[in-house]
């Protein structure tokens, strides 16, 4: 079945005057999940399936990205922590969640933990970003006039059409280290102009986004909520990919969590290892050893 005849799961909630892209699942503790750059809502497929049983589980796309309509400005951290606050404002969810951010959108979670600390119940990173000294090179301006620049470009010459979707398939295989079928999802979204100005702008804006949290961390605490940082491991023992780890677990110690390691799996960890994002929501506050047993 080709994907334009797939019913559109979820519904479309507007926040800030955007209509987003929002599946709600599951019943019990509310629990927020966002992907990294560039990601849609199907990346959390597996885990969602996993974790509804337990959790009221959102799962969102970020304007431009999956089946959301595109933002008038590019993004910035204050924003996107926003958002999240802004889009469960919209849903009826006043209560704190546990925000999960992957790869960029762990820049995000932390954020919304600092700037709204009443809403946030813990964090879990997934292999999270990490800028130990984010020095932006150009002015925020310039670089994203640039980008969007680029991206019309590309749209110009018909390449999200002609190229989105294999584009996005080589970044799912050079991320996991199983092998994972497309969803049929793919090539809707990653075909359309609008999702690849999305990413490009997300790229453009991730130095910014880094100095931002920086910024954050020096003026905003953490609140009292507990924390996991859950770190890829694919096996190998290469000195990047330890150092890796390291840096993983220095993240972990700078914001007072716990540190975890998902193996074997890629920086798609939700793809490779869901079961560990679930164990690291459902062990936050110490309830997962009384839930039921995962499927």
């Amino acid at each position: 079945m080709s994907s334009h005849r797939l019913p559109t799961p979820g519904r479309f909630v507007r926040v800030d005057g955007v209509p987003l892209h929002v599946v709600t699942e599951g019943s019990g503790p509310l629990c927020v999940l966002s992907g990294g750059l560039g990601m849609a809502w199907f990346d959390w497929d597996a885990v969602a399936a996993l974790l509804a049983p337990h959790r009221t589980v959102v799962r969102f796309d970020r304007p431009g990205l999956g089946l959301s309509a595109r933002a008038p400005a590019p993004p910035t951290l204050a924003a996107e922590a926003d958002r999240i606050a802004r889009l469960l404002d919209a849903l009826g969810h006043r209560g704190p969640a546990t925000v999960v951010g992957h790869s960029l959108a762990g820049f995000h979670v932390e954020a919304f933990a600092r700037l709204h600390p009443e809403r946030c119940a813990g964090v879990v990173l997934v292999d999270g970003s990490i800028e130990e000294d984010p020095r932006p090179l150009l002015p925020r301006a310039v670089r994203t006039a640039w980008a969007g620049g680029v991206a019309g470009a590309l749209s110009a010459a018909g390449l999200p059409r002609a190229l989105g979707p294999a584009a996005r398939r080589l970044v799912g295989r050079a991320s996991t280290v199983g092998s994972h079928p497309p969803h049929p999802w793919e090539r809707a979204g990653y075909r359309t102009s609008r999702v690849a100005r999305a990413c490009v702008l997300e790229n453009a804006t991730y130095p910014y986004q880094a100095a931002e949290l920086a910024a954050l961390r020096r003026d905003r605490p953490m609140p009292s909520v507990p924390v996991t940082v859950l770190a890829a491991y694919d096996g190998s023992e290469t000195a990047g990919r330890l150092r890796w780890l390291e840096r993983q677990r220095a993240l972990a110690a700078e914001l007072g969590g716990r540190f975890a390691v998902a193996a074997p799996a890629g920086h798609l960890v939700m793809a490779d290892v869901p079961e560990s994002v679930v164990h690291a929501v459902l062990d936050l506050t110490g309830t997962g050893r009384d839930a039921a047993p995962l499927a």
